[in-house]
């Protein structure tokens, strides 16, 4: 861990000492800097990344209506809303404490009113995704339905979510990638001098556009319930774990394993238990 931390301060020192401000800024795209926040009534602020969840949510939930349709299944008029409502509340919830346990957990045990303090960021995707699935199959067990045909509606929809989720981060300025001197690098106001990889952009077009589209194409075949489940943790931990190559480590956890990120061992479980679901399902 400490020899990869070396590693890469020492390839941050050469490229800063290889351009001076004006060569850097020829070499750049220019970030565009957009605020982050929309509108400002009163006390309150209606902020991009908000929206963007909120836009995904419901682009999730109209489709999952759709593909209902589509398929002719047969569930109550507010079947849908309530479903949603819990995934939502799940995902929040595990969001924030996975945030909790995976990234920050000693500042949390030092401060732990902190854990409730949310507007001052700290959300994982890996926790939200366990929430939103406790969520869920609670759901499912109670309307007595099939958790398995309901999580391959919802979740050929996610990556709609999750990729308008990292254009907020990219309008906030936040989660950028590791020094590089490409041609498409840029200096983000948080990241210091340095251009710097667009990595949210990475992950919006692989874990949004690219794994949408994909699941979105493979949804109509004949399918045992589960298998695009399966394909959604498969696919899209192999997408993280890749653009974590990219993207800079949190700065309270730097590397954990080796070269490797929080993000990537995360991921990592997350491709294998992708592929024991897959081979489970594809036997049932």
């Amino acid at each position: 861990m400490q020899d990869s931390r070396i590693a890469y301060l020492s390839r941050r020192n050469r490229l800063l000492q290889r351009y001076n401000k004006k060569e850097r800024d020829e070499l750049m795209v220019p970030y565009p800097n957009i605020n982050p926040v929309i509108v400002t009534i009163g006390p309150f602020a209606i902020r991009w990344y908000g929206m963007m969840y909120l836009a995904g949510f419901t682009a999730s939930y109209h489709l999952v209506k759709y593909q209902m349709k589509k398929k002719r299944l047969k569930f109550g008029t507010d079947f849908v809303a309530s479903l949603y409502t819990y995934l939502i509340v799940g995902l929040l919830i595990g969001a924030r404490l996975g945030y909790v346990l995976f990234y920050d957990l000693a500042n949390y045990l030092r401060h732990p009113i902190e854990i409730f303090a949310v507007w001052h960021g700290g959300m994982s995707f890996h926790g939200g995704l366990i929430g939103s699935i406790l969520g869920g199959v609670f759901f499912c067990k109670q309307a007595r339905v099939d958790a398995w045909q309901i999580a391959d509606l919802v979740i050929v929809t996610a990556p709609i979510g999750l990729g308008l989720g990292r254009i907020g981060n990219f309008i906030n300025g936040e989660l950028f990638g590791r020094v590089t001197d490409v041609p498409w690098a840029m200096v983000f106001p948080q990241g210091g001098p340095l251009p710097r990889h667009p990595s949210e952009l990475y992950e919006f077009l692989l874990e949004g556009v690219v794994l949408f589209t994909v699941l979105w194409v493979l949804k109509d075949r004949k399918w045992r319930s589960g298998i695009l489940s399966s394909l959604f943790l498969i696919l899209y931990g192999l997408f993280r774990f890749f653009v974590e190559f990219f993207r800079q480590p949190d700065a309270q956890l730097g590397f954990v394993l080796g070269p490797f990120t929080m993000g990537q061992v995360l991921s990592a479980f997350m491709v294998l238990a992708g592929g024991l679901l897959l081979s489970l399902r594809r036997k049932a």
